[in-house]
């Protein structure tokens, strides 16, 4: 069974954006969710659940360095679908369905949500246009009944929810599914002379295009400095009578 794996490179949420949103130089990585779907999917490999792993991230040249990361990782195989556009969950599940329909997959796997744009939209929508059972939010999975089937443990906000999908599926990870492994400099450099395949998005898709465009990046204004309260009355007061919040 083959696992496909959709990463999108971030900028490092640690780091400080210059100016109005200017990401030239920004150290960009694997978006964090992601990273815990690649190494899920490692792992099941590794058990014996499947037999190759295969990544897919969409966007410029410039991220091929997080590529080189998955397959340093343990990926068998990696693909770049070229897209310089600024892109939209709905163009990205169009263009993943069909990369699906190249590679058939017995199921996707991807972070629940992107850390910059906070979306968590394209998990859903992929599993919709691939009229696939769907399984979000997951913090544990097991491969069950000869690979037909999958046991998922979902995080919702009435605790857990333990359900069975048919695959294939598409999966989405949430944070405590695992412990990323940790990506060794001998093994960046051994992934140098991996290929990445690269596919023009518009080989894979003519007739369907990103619906968001955006405008700016600004940065978000500085707020001044708190102060702390010594009781509950005191809160009130400022409230009212500085704040006028109240």
């Amino acid at each position: 069974m083959k696992i496909l794996v959709p990463f999108k490179a971030v900028p490092d949420p640690d780091a400080v954006i210059p100016g109005r949103g200017e990401f030239a130089d920004v150290k960009w990585m694997i978006n964090p969710f992601d990273s815990i779907a690649l190494e899920e999917a490692l792992q099941i490999r590794d058990r014996g659940d499947a037999t190759e792993v295969v990544a897919v991230t969409i966007g410029p040249p410039r991220i091929e360095e997080q590529v080189r990361v998955a397959l340093a990782m343990g990926v068998e195989r990696a693909t770049r679908v070229d897209e310089s556009r600024t892109i939209d969950p709905y163009f990205i599940a169009h263009l993943l369905r069909a990369v699906v329909a190249r590679d058939t997959p017995g199921f996707v796997i991807m972070g629940k949500q992107a850390v910059d744009d906070d979306c968590n939209q394209v998990g859903q929508m992929l599993a919709g246009l691939l009229d696939w059972p769907q399984a979000t939010f997951v913090s544990a999975i097991e491969i069950i009944d000869a690979g037909r089937r999958a046991r998922c443990t979902r995080e919702t906000d009435s605790g857990l929810q333990v359900v069975e999908i048919s695959l294939p599926a598409v999966i989405t990870t949430d944070l405590r599914l695992n412990e990323p492994r940790y990506v060794s400099l001998p093994g960046l450099i051994r992934a140098r002379g991996k290929p990445i395949e690269t596919i023009a998005s518009d080989e894979l898709l003519t007739d369907v295009q990103p619906r968001t465009r955006v405008i700016r990046n600004d940065r978000a204004p500085s707020r001044p400095q708190g102060t702390q309260v010594e009781s509950a009355t005191e809160l009130l007061t400022k409230l009212r009578e500085e704040a006028q919040a109240i």
